[in-house]
């Protein structure tokens, strides 16, 4: 595992790999006493999805969703050379997580509920997949900045929800 990262040559502490998605890998970094989220965008093969600039496309999905007003963690800065962000780090578990530890409460539903109209207000959906959603403090974050243009297929009523169950509803 990588030990450190830098972003416009400032070094962070990797401190473990959060996941890895269509467009990058996300590690827990620290420097000093504070924790970020860093995102290394890669070019690896995806069989479902087309890009084009990955970098760009997350500054401008996040531009985009900044104006929807939905709770994600801030954008803090930008290494164009080596193609990294660094993100606000949410404390928190994925609703993935706490649908494994069946700990997702109606709550959660209708907090994604609300999301959902703020985002079909600007014409956009988001990734409605557990692993994209924290909850922390009473609210609900997208920690993901992906957004593509609205269509009905993949919004949270047609795709997204089926998703949001505890574990034990999933298995009966």
């Amino acid at each position: 595992m990588l030990k450190t990262l830098c972003v416009n040559n400032t070094e962070y502490q990797v401190i473990s790999l959060l996941g890895k998605g269509k467009g990058g890998y996300s590690y827990l970094v620290q420097k000093e006493n504070n924790l970020y989220v860093l995102k290394q965008i890669h070019h690896e093969p995806c069989d479902f999805y087309t890009f084009g600039n990955k970098l760009e496309s997350e500054i401008n999905d996040y531009n985009r969703l900044l104006a929807t007003g939905i709770n994600m963690p801030k954008l803090l800065e930008i290494d164009y050379e080596n193609e990294r962000i660094l993100k606000e780090y949410i404390i928190g578990k994925t609703i993935m997580e706490l649908g494994e530890e069946n700990l997702i409460d109606p709550i959660h539903i209708t907090l994604v509920q609300e999301m959902a109209q703020l985002v079909y207000k600007h014409n956009l959906n988001i990734d409605y997949y557990p692993t994209n959603f924290i909850y922390h403090n009473s609210k609900l974050y997208y920690i993901d900045y992906e957004c593509n243009t609205y269509d009905s297929k993949w919004d949270l009523e047609n795709w997204g929800i089926k998703y949001w169950q505890n574990k034990k509803e999933m298995n009966g």
